[in-house]
């Protein structure tokens, strides 16, 4: 069927529009983003791995308890034995660095959304967007401002990792009771006190939830991210693919289970803990 509205041609202007008259800013965010998210893997792939295996643990214990401590005991160990350390190294630091930096956007977006019914109504639709849209998509923009590696890969990731964050930022705001809103209120307290020292404290379980969410996302990306280069464990899921390896495939992608499996329960127990408190 021929086409009678050609919606991506008007995208590509768009996008080619950007990449021509924006490069050095680009180029600019590439050179410091991988400048950041390399040091960052170097210091996780530099640490030894015993130590690495016992900050986790130390954490996993004393926030989810033994049997989760156990699990990141023997998970990360397997992990260093099927040998996929650096890979697994690689992928956490690209996911730690994905997931700061849509926070940094997601927080704001989130408190923005909640506090005005109109950007709540423009923010909307455009989260729907982002997480409705294929995640291979978000490859090609990515691929054309920053070329091919980490970076690409860590911004297709913010994008498609981003919107629970902002989601469940604005339903925790919403959700504090207006009681203790009206009390803050008749006791002076300022528009900025009472978002630092009465919203956000009330609302921090639904926005670590949204955290643990991100988080999880972003480890789902991260592995699409290594068909651009973006290394990890990625890489390696796609090799196994490309090679009909299913041994390779297999231990690798069971590396990204062990992760996500750690790093899902020891957020959940964060926000456990910050409910009970």
């Amino acid at each position: 069927m021929e086409k009678t509205i050609d919606i991506g041609q008007y995208v590509a202007v768009a996008v080619k529009w950007l990449t021509d008259n924006l490069r050095p800013f680009f180029d600019f965010i590439k050179v410091t983003g991988n400048t950041g998210i390399e040091s960052l893997e170097w210091v996780f792939v530099q640490t030894p791995f015993y130590i690495i295996i016992a900050l986790f643990t130390f954490v996993a214990w004393k926030q989810a308890g033994k049997g989760i401590a156990l699990f990141t005991i023997l998970g990360f160990t397997l992990i260093y034995l099927m040998g996929f350390w650096e890979e697994t190294m690689q992928t956490l630091a690209l996911i730690l660095a994905s997931t700061c930096i849509a926070l940094v956007f997601a927080v704001p977006l989130g408190i923005w959304a909640a506090k005005s019914p109109t950007a709540n109504r423009i923010i909307r639709p455009l989260l729907d967007l982002m997480q409705t849209m294929p995640a291979f998509v978000y490859l090609i923009p990515a691929v054309l401002f920053f070329s091919i590696g980490k970076l690409p890969g860590a911004f297709a990731t913010i994008i498609f990792a981003m919107p629970p964050a902002v989601r469940l930022t604005t339903l925790g705001i919403e959700q504090v009771p207006k009681d203790v809103l009206e009390a803050a209120h008749s006791l002076g307290a300022t528009s900025k006190q009472i978002l630092f020292k009465v919203e956000l404290p009330l609302a921090m379980k639904t926005i670590l939830t949204g955290i643990n969410q991100t988080i999880l996302l972003s480890l789902s990306m991260v592995v699409i991210a290594g068909m651009i280069a973006a290394g990890g464990l990625g890489e390696k899921v796609l090799e196994g693919i490309n090679n009909l390896d299913i041994g390779l495939g297999f231990e690798s992608g069971l590396s990204v289970v062990i992760l996500a499996i750690i790093l899902d329960r020891i957020t959940q127990a964060f926000g456990n803990k910050g409910l009970s408190k």
